[in-house]
């Protein structure tokens, strides 16, 4: 993008000023001076000018140098540069807006570089001092009291707006760049948050891959060993179940990798479908393979749920079955699918042995309760659509898991209400 000559030399001068403000406040007091000077030489027509030039310089000067402290001390600046101003003009010289350049100046970084308040004290004081000093001067016998007071008036009003506006504007921009960085911040953390809670989704699923069809195929592989010697048939049967889980992991894992080299071109390979609840019966045989049976049943009307339900449900009924299939020592398990007005409720349960007893010891027990993730994953997937989990012993034996889930998504409570 091209940028104007205007643009790049205003650019340039800007520099220049803040890398050296003592040089350029130099040259503003130097040309300062030379109005002043030249102000002072001014007189009415017919009129005889003072005789109190070597006075009237010094004063000048001594306003001017006033004005090198402007930056730190805006208001001893005012001070001195309107007081100087008074006695030139009460020694009979004449009032013009050169002369008042010094004061003028004054008042413009005073109002540039204070608050409304001081600007507001400092600027009603010098506008009455000078305006007396030109009402009782003699250098304007001439003029009428209104044209002696109303000049003076709106000369040092002027610089009194310009100041108030800059002070203004740099206000203004200041804040918008404030809100800038505020939203670069903002931006920043929104994007942390949203690469960690893509992180924390693709470890469920490689989780959920790796765990469910790794532990029906060492399940698979232990009962084709078993029955290696006994019965041939079953044990091929079992192997040909074998292949077939780790075909069916080997796809998953492609596919979930595959979606994170996903770049969204059009033209790029399609991914494989997530998987659903329409896989149950591959789940069922699977777990039938490994040696678990596994009972469905359905209550309530079925209806359609939003691809992220789905899945969820999907990863939940999977990972409470591959937890039985690991941990626990029973031979069979349900799973129950309940619709009940706008919520899916899921239940997986086994038949085991009595709820065993806690460990006293608080580290042992808290060792037990953090060996793996799956009850946490399962916890996560649930409330990431605003559903809910449980997960525990059963009084009469054995494990079950339960999930209510919203049929369509939506953001869990916690966000909600935060």
């Amino acid at each position: 993008m091209s940028t104007s000559p205007e643009r790049r030399y205003a650019d340039r001068i800007e520099g220049f000023t803040d890398r050296h403000p003592l040089a350029i406040d130099v040259v503003l007091v130097m040309a300062l001076m030379g109005c002043a000077t030249l102000g002072s030489m001014l007189t009415l027509p017919g009129a005889d000018p003072p005789g109190q030039d070597k006075t009237a310089t010094a004063l000048l000067g001594l306003s001017c140098l006033a004005l090198l402290k402007h930056r730190t001390h805006p208001r001893i600046a005012v001070v001195v540069s309107a007081v100087c101003a008074v006695i030139v003009i009460a020694l009979g010289y004449l009032l013009t807006p050169l002369l008042l350049a010094p004061v003028m100046a004054a008042l413009y970084w005073l109002a540039t570089l204070t608050e409304r308040r001081t600007t507001r004290v400092y600027g009603v004081t010098t506008l009455v001092a000078v305006i007396v000093a030109a009402a009782i001067s003699d250098s304007m016998d001439h003029i009428s009291l209104l044209l002696r007071t109303i000049g003076p008036l709106f000369w040092l009003l002027l610089p009194l707006a310009a100041g108030n506006m800059t002070r203004l504007r740099r206000a203004y921009l200041a804040a918008v760049q404030a809100r800038a960085e505020h939203a670069e911040r903002t931006r920043e953390e929104e994007a942390r948050l949203r690469v960690t809670e893509e992180r924390m989704r693709i470890a469920r699923e490689l989780h959920d891959v790796v765990a469910h069809h790794l532990a029906l195929a060492n399940a698979q592989a232990g009962t084709a060993a078993h029955l290696a010697l006994d019965n041939p048939p079953q044990t091929k049967k079992i192997l040909t179940d074998l292949t077939g889980t780790t075909s069916s992991a080997l796809r998953e894992l492609k596919a979930t990798l595959g979606l994170l080299r996903h770049s969204g071109d059009p033209d790029s390979a399609s991914m494989e479908p997530a998987p659903g609840l329409a896989r149950m019966p591959e789940l069922v045989s699977a777990c039938a393979s490994a040696g678990l049976k596994v009972t469905v049943t359905t209550e309530g009307e079925p209806q359609s749920l939003s691809p992220g339900v789905d899945l969820t449900a999907f990863r939940i009924v999977q990972e409470a079955l591959t937890n039985v299939t690991k941990h626990a020592s029973a031979q069979a398990a349900q799973v129950r699918f309940e619709y009940a007005g706008s919520r899916l409720m899921i239940t997986v349960s086994n038949d085991g042995p009595t709820t065993p007893t806690p460990p006293t010891d608080p580290a042992a027990y808290e060792a037990v309760q953090s060996k793996g993730f799956g009850v946490m994953g399962m916890r996560e997937r649930a409330r990431s659509i605003g559903g809910e989990l449980c997960a525990g012993h059963r009084p009469e034996g054995g494990f079950e898991v339960s999930t209510a889930l919203p049929l369509h998504p939506h953001a869990p409570e916690e966000e909600r209400t935060s």
